[in-house]
């Protein structure tokens, strides 16, 4: 049985290997038919035809096709024509036909746009958006133009932090092959920085840190906040900002080895993260000069530096010190010098010492100041920032030093000062490429405090008038207790040199201020201004005004206000000197700044009397720059050169000069009148101390605290005899009080809440135990 089964299948098995053999032999067959060369397809056009084409003539198709009459063409060579129309972003579509010795180009042109549209925006206006485009109406509409655009748009939103935002071109087709281009924005959500923190900080807290960088964290008012915006391209300021903070205080080893910012999850915040290493902070050590320059002598060069061994090593004090030699060797008439500084470390004190090698410089002259971009400010106003001209021996220094001044006017946000070789060696010329930005501003605010009451307020200001540099403010403002409108006009080159020319207007009136009368005053006044040191400034100031004292009742008032006439003008002259070094001073947790001022009147006028004063502000940052201290001192005299001094001329201090008192609640006062009104003094003298710290709150939140104390008085008169014959107590009585403060920054505006006990007071004083302001602006 087993048998014959297997003889049954033999017949089987052949007739399989026999069929597996006839295909095998088949398939060889046809690969080798199609393995043998094909003769290509040849064309011989003598004719063209082309067709639909209305705006390109036949030629221009003929020059982009790039086929000649009479020519032999592969069937490839066709294609590579039709290709070349397809790309050239002329025509919509593109078929080609060979009839005989004749090809057809058969073409659809683009259509003309008709005008474009900008829809669901409404975070950017049109105008900023169609800024960003190409696309122009009455020019022929192209696809990839259209996507360059849509990509734009995007692009304007994500600088504002929607990273999510997307523009979507549609055409709508109209007659006469015109199309309407319609850009279909999704504007998304604002992914805002959640987080911003500090990996390898020991010396100073991530809290310090975030007040550094121009970015900020989320924080309550995130719905109305936009300054915690994701913003890449801050990143790179952030990261100077960051590297200039800690190089100001001797950290010359200091390094930013990452900055991650890491998108959530659900694509709504970023977690900045910065990784940092601090290093150790150094002082100065010896400071020497070592001059390889003939004719410039060391010791003259040595008697300028102002730096003091002991102090933090700072890049920025350096240049201050090189700018000021710089002065002396142009003062001196030597030319191409080059100053540097040598620095010498000791790490094991923890110094560095610092030689200034004054050496012969590369002879090189500016050729001339090129300058682009400024569409509305004058070519004159970005020159005058410069201390060199066409012809001047150049500086690199004083270039970088003008670029800095032409940023800070805050005309442009972007400057670039490159330089490129001149048109013969040995010349530089000089390009300034700016982009111009909004210098005008329209504001309007609500206040209240508890001084004043609510309060309205409107201000228009323009920092570079008809492109002129020129700065004009006018603001009107009116709460429960009185109006005010001012005026201003700064010309800040006056007659080409560093004055600065200001005129000013103003008119105030005032009802009912813890006084029973009113008071009306007005009038206009000029100054000039220039720097006398290198933070120091002077100005020379003339004013003309008019005030009225209104509703005076001889049964009711002191006979001292009653005496004084109710109107008077007053001419007066005076100076003022500032200075302020806690910007550019030495230590940069520390600083002063004062302002005295005298002022003679009696130029003409009803009065006549000389009045000074004098504000000084001293502070510092302690405990890791976590802590402010500030000390204020202030104080003033008037003396009368004729009958007396009139209450406009007398001081009284209001609440922001001492706290815990009503406004002209303190100093002189007739008790024995019915009214009480204040009198003011000829005298006044205020000493205020206050620190500023954190709550321990999240930082996000804006809130902070304060403690402080205020002393002070007001005293003296020329005219004593009070009302019904008494004796008015005009002698200096100290006054103190001690508070604590509540600071909370929010989106409507900064809040302070002053808590205050008074220590020292008079009977007959007006005191507060609390105030609060609050300022919003839209």
């Amino acid at each position: 049985m087993a048998r014959r089964a297997r003889m049954h299948l033999v017949p089987q098995i052949q007739s399989e290997r026999a069929g597996l053999l006839f295909g095998l032999v088949s398939a060889i067959l046809l690969v080798l038919v199609l393995a043998a060369p094909a003769h290509a397809q040849a064309f011989r056009f003598n004719n063209f035809d082309v067709q639909g084409n209305e705006r390109t003539n036949d030629a221009s198709v003929l020059e982009v096709a790039g086929l000649e009459p009479g020519t032999t063409v592969t069937a490839g060579q066709v294609n590579d024509a039709l290709q070349r129309l397809q790309n050239s972003g002329l025509f919509e579509t593109v078929e080609v036909a060979p009839r005989g010795n004749t090809l057809v180009i058969s073409v659809v042109e683009f259509p003309t746009i008709n005008r474009i549209a900008i829809e669901g925006n409404r975070r950017l206006d049109d105008d900023d958006l169609f800024a960003v485009i190409s696309s122009t109406p009455r020019r022929v509409y192209s696809p990839v133009t259209a996507e360059r655009d849509a990509a734009a748009i995007a692009e304007a939103y994500r600088v504002t932090g929607r990273l999510t935002a997307v523009a979507t071109p549609q055409i709508i087709r109209r007659d006469n092959n015109r199309v309407d281009l319609v850009f279909e924005v999704s504007e998304g959500s604002v992914v805002e920085t959640q987080r911003i923190a500090f990996v390898g900080n020991r010396d100073y807290s991530d809290r310090r840190l975030r007040q550094v960088l121009e970015s900020t964290q989320a924080g309550l008012f995130r719905a109305l906040i936009r300054s915690d915006t994701f913003i890449e391209d801050r990143i790179a300021l952030d990261r100077q900002l960051l590297i200039d903070f800690y190089q100001d205080r001797g950290y010359i080893d200091f390094e930013i080895l990452s900055v991650t910012p890491e998108l959530s999850r659900d694509r709504g915040a970023y977690f900045v993260t910065f990784n940092i290493r601090e290093g150790q902070s150094y002082r100065i050590g010896n400071l020497s000069v070592v001059s390889e320059f003939p004719g410039a002598n060391a010791a003259d060069f040595q008697d300028v530096i102002r730096i003091r061994p002991g102090v933090r090593y700072s890049p920025r004090i350096v240049d201050a010190t090189i700018t000021r030699m710089e002065n002396l060797a142009s003062s001196q008439g030597l030319r191409f010098v080059r100053i540097e500084p040598r620095l010498v470390r000791n790490d094991a004190a923890l110094t560095v010492d610092v030689e200034f090698v004054i050496s012969p410089g590369e002879r090189v002259f500016v050729e001339r100041i090129d300058i682009e971009g400024n569409q509305t400010t004058l070519d004159r106003v970005i020159r005058r920032q410069f201390d060199v001209v066409e012809g001047d021996p150049l500086d690199p220094r004083q270039i970088r030093a003008a670029a800095e001044r032409i940023r800070a006017t805050g005309f442009f946000s972007d400057v670039a000062v490159d330089g490129r070789p001149g048109t013969s060696e040995g010349q530089v010329i000089v390009d300034v490429d700016v982009e111009e930005q909004p210098t005008g501003a329209l504001g309007f605010s609500a206040s209240y405090s508890t001084d004043s009451g609510a309060g309205i307020a409107v201000n228009f200001s323009e920092q570079n008038f008809l492109g002129r540099g020129q700065a004009v403010a006018l603001s009107f403002s009116t709460v429960s207790g009185g109006q005010s409108l001012n005026f201003s006009f700064t010309e800040p080159a006056f007659l080409r040199r560093d004055l600065a020319l200001g005129l000013t207007a103003f008119y105030g009136q005032t009802q009912s201020q813890n006084q029973e009368f009113d008071t009306i005053n007005y009038g206009i006044g000029s100054s000039i201004a220039f720097p006398i040191s290198e933070n120091g400034r002077l100005r020379l100031f003339y004013s003309f005004d008019y005030d009225e004292i209104d509703g005076l009742d001889a049964t009711e008032d002191s006979p001292i206000l009653v005496r004084e006439e109710t109107e008077a003008y007053t001419s007066s002259v005076g100076f003022a000197y500032s200075f302020d070094n806690r910007e550019t001073g030495l230590n940069p947790n520390a600083g002063v700044a004062f302002n005295v001022s005298a002022e003679y009147a009696g130029l003409g006028g009803d009065t006549e009397f000389i009045r000074t004063r004098f504000t000084g502000i001293g502070e510092t940052r302690v405990a890791r720059e976590e802590v402010t201290l500030r000390a204020t001192l202030e104080g003033g005299a008037v003396s009368a050169l004729d009958d007396g001094t009139r209450l406009s001329n007398r001081f009284r201090l209001n609440s922001r000069q001492i706290r815990g008192f009503e406004p002209f609640g303190l100093g002189p006062r007739d008790t024995a009148a019915p009214n009480e009104n204040p009198l003011g003094g000829n005298y006044f003298a205020v000493a205020r101390f206050e620190a500023a710290f954190p709550l321990g709150l999240p930082e996000e939140y804006g809130i902070s605290g304060g403690v402080f104390a205020d002393v002070g008085s007001v005293w003296g008169l020329d005219d004593t005899a009070g009302f019904g014959g008494t004796e008015v107590d005009d002698s200096f009585r100290l006054r103190s009080v001690v508070g604590v403060s509540i600071f909370w920054d929010t989106a409507l505006g900064p809040l302070r809440f002053n808590f205050t006990h008074p220590v020292d007071v008079e009977d007959y004083d007006e005191t507060r135990n609390f105030d609060f302001t609050v300022e919003a602006r839209f």
